[in-house]
């Protein structure tokens, strides 16, 4: 009979247990998420999983089912959604397929990092994670187009396409300009910034601008009122804004957890 393993949704600091009565199921096959005490005012949220699932070798040829990743993910956004949802309370998100042998064995190793994990919540606590994308619409016709030779001389010709050129530069470096603007405008609200290097899923070209942003509970109506704002002053980029979602991505870069 195969084993099982401890997984790791996430740490919750708060000044009394998480409550797990309505979390969500969680990873297929997993115990029901529970609350294991770590220190005072912090727990770790885990479950037991199937080493015939879960395990290294069972892991390796799963990864590459995209789908099957795709849902694992969800399952495992699921749980740590809801324990950021409680109040008053800071979580620090894990990576997906963080695991253990044993319960005692997450407990032990997440306690030697203390130090790192009392850093995190003081750098997050009171703020939600946003992601601000940038990206320059398509090209639309010109309203005057380049004159065919049919109609023009060659030298008109070329002297049109070179002036169509040097308008499409101009609009590129623009919207380029206009997005570094907006990191800057959006930064000045959150406490904290970051760019997201990967390019989106399906995206043919990179976004002039994909960034998160911690951004300060109380800032939250300011933060979004200037991504609207800054969403209509150009017709020449499209801008998407998501969130709330936990602060994934001001943890790892700055606290070695």
């Amino acid at each position: 009979m195969a084993g099982t393993a401890t997984y790791l949704y996430c740490i919750v600091h708060a000044s009394r247990a998480p409550s797990t009565a309505r979390a969500p199921r969680g990873l297929p096959g997993a115990t029901r998420p529970a609350a294991a005490a770590l220190a005072p005012r912090f727990w770790l949220i885990t479950a037991s999983v199937p080493l015939d699932v879960y395990g290294p070798e069972a892991l390796e040829p799963s990864l590459r089912n995209v789908r099957w990743v795709t849902d694992i993910a969800l399952a495992h956004e699921s749980v740590v959604e809801h324990f950021a949802g409680q109040i008053r309370v800071t979580v620090i998100p894990m990576k997906l397929f963080t695991m253990f042998s044993s319960e005692k064995r997450a407990i032990a190793e997440t306690r030697s990092r203390m130090k790192d994990l009392k850093a995190v919540v003081d750098r997050i606590a009171g703020c939600e994670e946003w992601g601000v994308r940038i990206a320059r619409r398509p090209a639309t016709a010109a309203a005057s187009p380049v004159p065919a030779p049919a109609r023009a001389s060659g030298t008109d010709f070329l002297s049109a396409k070179k002036a169509a050129r040097d308008l499409a530069r101009q609009s590129a470096g623009a919207a380029a300009e206009s997005a570094e603007q907006a990191y800057m405008t959006l930064s000045a609200i959150a406490r904290a910034a970051r760019r997201r290097r990967d390019a989106p899923e399906g995206a043919t070209t990179p976004p002039l601008l994909d960034a998160a942003f911690l951004v300060p509970v109380d800032r939250r109506h300011r933060f979004k009122a200037t991504v609207k704002k800054l969403a209509g002053s150009s017709e020449a980029t499209r801008v998407t804004l998501t969130g709330p979602w936990p602060s994934y991505n001001f943890i790892d870069a700055e606290s070695n957890i």
